[in-house]
């Protein structure tokens, strides 16, 4: 995706339906350049970004785009989905034998200067998923450590699927972006 998504082939055209939607989505674009290009200043590595909207609207786009510029830095990214990274974990918890010296496959995820977690909401919720998703998000806020996740997921529908701790600290430690328009998919096949 970093070959061919980029800033530069963001295409605001998409969300022209209304001015107000094309002014909005003018200023995420800015914010997410703004976080991209100051991302390793003094006090702006540990900042986190919550993109919320429907299917097709920008989000995996955009998180792409920051990766590109931010690995162009010279820091470490580490961009999978939701579902991807806790079946890492669970492999790592029940998959394992006890004599298996190979490397983490989690650790990663907490290494990394920027994680991004996309489609977060489409993984299997559980009693381990949810520690697991706790335990990152948490462990990466301890130690100043930026993290972008996207999601479908209303507010209301974060706080029903996740105890209070996790959504607390995705509320309270996260900019949130949502995002806004038609399915671009749905445009481009009109185009």
């Amino acid at each position: 995706l970093i070959r061919t998504q980029s800033f530069e082939t963001f295409d605001l055209g998409y969300y022209r339906q209304t001015p107000e939607q094309f002014r909005y989505m003018e200023h995420v674009l800015s914010s997410c350049r703004a976080f991209a290009g100051n991302f390793g200043n003094d006090g702006e590595k540990g900042r986190n970004l919550l993109f919320v909207g429907t299917t097709g609207l920008g989000k995996t786009h955009m998180s792409t785009s920051i990766a590109k510029v931010v690995i162009e830095k010279g820091f470490d990214v580490v961009y999978d989905t939701a579902q991807n990274i806790l079946s890492d974990f669970e492999f790592e918890r029940f998959g394992r034998s006890y004599n298996d010296s190979s490397e983490s496959k989690t650790e990663r995820y907490f290494d990394c200067d920027v994680l991004i977690i996309d489609d977060l909401g489409t993984e299997l919720s559980n009693q381990f998923t949810a520690t697991v998703l706790f335990n990152v998000i948490n462990t990466r806020l301890c130690r100043g450590s930026a993290t972008i996740i996207n999601t479908n997921l209303s507010q209301k529908e974060i706080r029903e699927r996740y105890d209070g701790r996790t959504s607390s600290r995705i509320f309270g430690e996260f900019r949130p972006l949502p995002f806004v328009g038609t399915d671009y998919r749905l445009l481009k096949l009109e185009r």
